[in-house]
């Protein structure tokens, strides 16, 4: 096998990995824990007495938003990355927390530079007529993930909440780690504009990442595995920290730092995490997927600290990614791995204003791909495992309901017992389903709430 094919196939198998590292059963799930094969019935009619039944009305998430309070981080997750339901009510639970309890941004697992571009189109700062136009930028694997029609519902739903609330517009981000190309052409373009001295300074120092910014698989390849390449760590390090001195004295100065300077400062956070994210991809352990999820922690404390200089008021933030990203992975087996998770570590730094909201779902249709890279499919989703938090809430009868899980009682603490969970991401391979998409989890202690479809549909992308 050539070089250029051996680096294809470990790439495609790594990425895969390192997405679905925590899939694999743990240490402890052949002895400490088992699923069990059939359900209590006094549980069954327990969870079914405490599930709140989602009708479509408007008081659907009255629980919810009563549970929220005045906290100023909400995780909203989803079992899969592309089911329809999921994407629905997500945007339904925002629009209220927009209007209700004045959320002032969304932040989706997307690209920093992506969805900078949707976030002009619903301020009215950019040049897209559409939502379609907006969200055209999400052209790569996977597309349908954010380039899908609920999506582009709820951007047009946006736009117009900020064109009838012009002094209290909602803004809308990204905070992944994938765009090193992007990000870095992002920085050097605004640097140019403000400081010409020091756009030849970060274009220096990111052209030690100009060869492989196009596929930065191939440079993380190439530096821990080929080892026939210096890694660029110091360089995109000396950028962000550079970027950092710009944006804060701007901050601290009597002009504060507008919109574009906070975009190239987290644009020089996308590189440097990046960077090392691509390059400890290869590495035989977690490390990527820390990086990854300290990177978006981080990016939203970023954030929520530029929103409250820019309002001038205390910010709140709603988030859209996926369920291992949103829920407390130290209640889940991946802590045996030393994997950590976004919604961990928002409930250690803000324990008070934090809120995880999880979502399941037990058999339908969901839109995925067969391997990494792959066209996506409309595929069937099989009905969830004896055993699992889907297959326990399917028993119940009520078809979408929404649990609350903080505050103790039976439910708390039934449902604090290791069961399976599923999770589906981009890939979805169901005749390995057990092993490549289930988990243990305690899941009233993994999450606040849940929000449960019995049958699910996908997306439809654009």
């Amino acid at each position: 096998m050539s070089q250029h094919l051996a680096f294809r196939a470990v790439a495609r198998t790594v990425l895969f990995l390192s997405i679905s590292l925590w899939l694999a059963p743990g240490r402890l799930a052949q002895t400490q824990r088992a699923a069990p094969a059939t359900n209590d019935p006094s549980l069954i009619a327990a969870v079914r007495e405490a599930a709140h039944p989602l009708t479509g009305g408007e008081s659907d998430h009255d629980p919810l938003l009563e549970m929220i309070g005045n906290a100023r981080f909400v995780m909203l997750g989803e079992a899969t990355h592309g089911t329809h339901e999921f994407y629905r009510e997500r945007a339904r639970i925002t629009r209220r927390l927009v209007e209700e309890k004045g959320f002032d941004a969304v932040v989706v697992e997307a690209e920093w530079p992506d969805a900078a571009r949707v976030g002009r189109y619903v301020t009215g700062a950019g040049e897209d007529a559409t939502p379609e136009k907006a969200l055209s930028n999400f052209k790569d694997f996977p597309r349908w993930m954010w380039r899908n029609k609920d999506v582009r519902d709820f951007v047009a739903w946006m736009r117009q909440h900020n064109d009838a609330h012009t002094d209290k517009r909602v803004r809308f981000y990204g905070m992944d780690l994938y765009s090193l190309r992007e990000s870095t052409e992002a920085v050097v373009k605004h640097l140019r504009e403000a400081d010409p001295e020091a756009a030849r300074h970060a274009r220096k120092r990111y052209d030690c990442l100009a060869y492989w910014r196009a596929e930065p698989q191939r440079y993380g390849y190439e530096v821990e595995v080929a080892k026939n390449t210096r890694s660029c760590e110091r360089q995109a390090r000396e950028q962000f920290a550079e970027m950092t001195r710009i944006y804060e004295e701007r901050r601290r100065g009597a002009s504060g730092a507008d919109d574009e300077l906070f975009s190239a400062y987290q644009n020089a956070r996308v590189v440097q995490n990046g960077e090392t994210y691509f390059r400890t991809l290869f590495r035989r352990d977690i490390s990527s997927w820390n990086v990854r999820d300290r990177h978006m922690a981080d990016t939203l404390d970023a954030l929520a600290a530029h929103l409250d200089t820019v309002t001038g008021s205390r910010s709140k933030i709603v988030v859209w990614a996926h369920n291992t990203h949103q829920g407390d992975a130290r209640m889940t087996e991946r802590v045996e791995r030393g994997e950590l998770s976004v919604g961990q570590l928002m409930r250690q730094r803000h324990p008070a204003e934090t809120v995880l909201v999880g979502f399941t779902t037990y058999t339908g249709h969901v839109r995925a791909a067969s391997e990494w890279g792959g066209a996506d499919e409309r595929k069937r989703v099989r009905p969830a495992l004896a055993g699992s938090y889907s297959a326990l809430f399917h028993e119940t009868g009520v078809p979408n309901f929404l649990l609350r899980l903080r505050g103790g009682g039976r439910i708390t603490e039934a449902l604090s017992l290791y069961r399976l969970e599923r999770a589906i991401g981009v890939v979805y391979v169901p005749h390995t389903e057990r092993t490549s998409h289930y988990f243990f989890a305690r899941l009233a202690r993994q999450f606040d709430a849940v929000i449960h479809f019995d049958t699910t549909t996908a997306v439809e992308p654009l």
